[in-house]
């Protein structure tokens, strides 16, 4: 199944591997073959047209582009023309419904106030004073939110839906994770800051098809590390995009990460819920938020009658399950650090990275970004090897 003389192995077809593999197949003009378990390609980010309704879905919830890095824009626009859309969320709470991030427009239908721009910084801050503890740094996810916006917005919009993401008490959650929190001091209602945000024009199969299109690739989908692991050739350099803790076969232990379940449905009618992405603050909501796909290309007009809508459930990872988001608490980054710490010392032919391989919450421009600086050692090492 593996060439003998194979220089180059990917795993896994999502962003990561298909960036390293199109760059080595162009840039080095050498042959790459790609695996994946899956029985199709683009990881996370596939879609695909609904027979249906003619919708095209995202299999793994919404994926928007986003960046402000100008080589990944340069890079990314050689394989797909990108729409204008830019992407705005809305959450409700108790039976309202606000924009999200939290910005002037959520701050006055909350408080049922009129700021005008110049008085919301102020006005943020007299809040958080009044739940935060001046005289302790935060300790925990609830504290540093409650330091950033106040009890009252923190209570409204971030305690239920990170009770739902994580299963965790918020106050069991590192402040880390919400260190970025945003508030806008104006109306902009874009979910993202980034100079550089669009759909592909053709949806993200097609994107994925051109990048892994060149001749000296070869993908096999319905293929698994654990497939060809003892019969990868020492000299073969492996670029890994699995979990980390499963390319040892958890010998460790597990690495603790978050699942996603999604409930998909057509309803009869144009318009669901008004917008592609729609999140439910309250816990007592059981899903996070809702995708209706149609949204996302306003460009290809009404598309019917019908809708395409998927409730998106968090849980915990189970063997067997697809793992989304890691779980950056103490005792996972512990057992990560033995994890590199084994991959260095026992597999000094296998790069691991990506969202799996690395362990972390990527975007998709990080992703790709991340991807192009491997490739660049890779490409120094290649021409010392002299090959």
């Amino acid at each position: 199944m593996i060439p003998s003389d194979l220089k180059y192995l990917v795993v896994g077809a999502g962003l990561w591997g298909g960036v390293l593999a199109e760059r080595i197949a162009s840039e080095l003009g050498v042959r790459v073959l790609v695996i994946e378990k899956r029985d199709h390609i683009g990881g996370n980010c596939h879609s695909a047209v609904d027979p249906a309704t003619g919708i095209e879905c995202h299999v793994y919830g919404t994926h928007i582009f986003h960046t402000s890095i100008p080589r990944v824009w340069d890079y990314i626009r050689k394989f797909t023309e990108f729409t204008s859309y830019r992407h705005k969320v809305l959450t409700e709470h108790k039976g309202r419904v606000y924009p999200m991030p939290i910005g002037l427009a959520t701050i006055n239908m909350f408080y049922g106030l009129n700021l005008r721009p110049g008085e919301v910084a102020d006005f943020i801050r007299r809040e958080a004073a009044k739940g935060a503890d001046a005289d302790k740094p935060p300790a925990n996810l609830e504290e540093k939110a409650v330091s950033l916006i106040g009890r009252p917005l923190y209570e409204a919009f971030i305690k239920g839906y990170t009770w739902k993401q994580w299963e965790k008490d918020p106050r069991e959650l590192p402040a880390g994770i919400i260190t970025r929190l945003p508030v806008r001091c104006n109306y902009n209602c874009d979910y993202f800051d980034d100079p550089w945000q669009g759909m592909p024009l053709r949806g993200y199969a097609a994107l994925f098809t051109a990048l892994f299109g060149h001749p000296l690739i070869e993908v096999r989908t319905g293929v698994s590390w654990v497939d060809v692991a003892g019969r990868v050739p020492p000299s073969c350099t492996v670029l890994y995009s699995g979990p980390l803790d499963e390319l040892f076969g958890y010998s460790l232990g597990g690495l603790e990460w978050r699942g996603l379940r999604f409930e998909r449905e057509t309803l009869p009618c144009p318009d669901a819920q008004g917008t592609s992405v729609l999140n439910q603050a309250d816990v007592e909501i059981p899903w996070t938020r809702s995708h209706e796909f149609k949204h996302l290309h306003p460009e290809r007009g009404p598309q019917g009658d019908s809708t395409v809508v998927a409730r998106e459930y968090s849980r915990t990872c189970t063997p067997g399950d697809e793992p989304y988001y890691p779980v950056n608490t103490p005792q996972n980054q512990a057992l990560l650090d033995k994890y590199r710490a084994r991959l260095a010392a026992e597999a000094p032919n296998i790069t691991a990275g990506g969202r799996l391989g690395g362990y972390r919450y990527l975007d998709m421009d990080k992703t790709i970004d991340d991807a192009l600086g491997v490739f660049e050692r890779l490409r120094a090492a290649h021409g010392e090897r002299g090959v």
